[in-house]
C-alpha cells in the first residue's frame, strides 16, 4: 500500500513540475529577468523576416513594373502577389518543420538548450515552453499566409502559377533558416543544430548551406523571366 501511495505521489509531482499553470517553482523559472529579452529574441527574428519579405516583394514588383512598361500593349499577369503569399507560408511551414523535427522527433535540440539545460525536468520543461512560444510564432505565420492567398482568389491579373507557388514556399523556408540559424545558433548562441554534437559548428553550416540552396532554388523558380512575360493578353 505505500509503494502505491509513493508512486501516485511521485506521478502527481511530475505532472506539477510539467504544468504551466499549477506549478510555482516552473513559473519562476520561466518568468524571471530572462523572459522578456528571450521573448524579444524571438520576436526580433520574425520582424527581420517580415523586413526581408517586404524588401524582396518590392523588388518583384519594380522588376514587373519595369518589364510591364516595356510592352505597354500587353497586359501581363502579376507574380508578385503569389510569390509574397507562398513566402510568408513557406517561412512559417520552415518554423514548424524546424520545431517538429529537429526539436520534437529527432529532439537534437530545444529554444533554449545551450542556456537552460536539459538534464533536469525543469529545465526540460522551460525549454518545452519556450518551444511551445516559437511554435506559436509560426502558427501566425502560417495563418498570415493562408490570409494572403485567401485574398487572391478574386484577383483575376494575378500570375497562378505552380512553380511561383512552391518556388516561394522554398524561397520562405531558406530564408527562415537563414535568419534562426544566423541568431540563434552563430550570434546568441541560444542552441545548435545538435546540441550533444562534439562539433557542433558542423552542423550549423550545414544548416546555413542547405539554406541557400533552398533560398537559390526557390529564387530561380520564382524569378523566371517567363512568369514576368507570359501569359500575354492584347489589350
Amino acid at each position: 500500500m505505500k509503494k502505491i501511495c509513493l508512486l501516485i505521489a511521485t506521478l502527481s509531482l511530475n505532472r506539477s513540475m510539467a504544468c504551466t499553470t499549477c506549478n510555482r517553482q516552473l513559473q519562476d523559472a520561466i518568468y524571471d529577468s530572462t523572459f522578456y529579452p528571450n521573448l524579444l529574441i524571438m520576436l526580433s527574428a520574425f520582424f527581420v523576416l517580415a523586413l526581408i519579405v517586404v524588401f524582396l516583394s518590392w523588388l518583384s514588383a519594380r522588376k514587373y513594373r519595369h518589364l510591364s512598361s516595356q510592352s505597354p500593349s500587353y497586359k501581363t499577369l502579376n507574380p508578385v502577389p503569389l510569390t509574397t503569399a507562398s513566402m510568408v507560408l513557406g517561412i512559417g511551414m520552415g518554423g514548424f518543420i524546424d520545431g517538429i523535427w529537429l526539436h520534437q522527433i529527432l529532439q537534437w535540440h530545444e529554444m533554449l538548450s545551450n542556456k537552460v539545460t536539459l538534464k533536469t525536468l525543469m529545465g526540460k520543461s522551460v525549454n518545452m515552453f519556450w518551444d511551445g512560444v516559437f511554435h506559436l510564432f509560426c502558427w501566425v505565420v502560417v495563418l498570415t499566409g493562408i490570409v494572403l492567398l485567401w485574398k487572391l482568389l478574386s484577383r483575376r491579373d494575378i500570375n497562378r502559377s505552380g512553380s511561383l507557388l512552391s518556388g516561394g514556399l522554398l524561397l520562405g523556408w531558406g530564408l527562415f533558416n537563414i535568419v534562426e540559424g544566423i541568431i540563434d545558433h552563430h550570434l546568441l548562441k541560444l542552441h545548435f543544430v545538435r546540441q550533444r554534437s562534439l562539433d557542433p559548428d558542423y552542423e550549423n553550416f550545414a544548416f546555413l548551406g542547405f539554406s541557400v540552396l533552398l533560398i537559390f532554388i526557390g529564387w530561380i523558380m520564382v524569378h523566371k523571366r517567363a512568369h514576368y512575360r507570359s501569359p500575354l493578353k492584347e489589350i
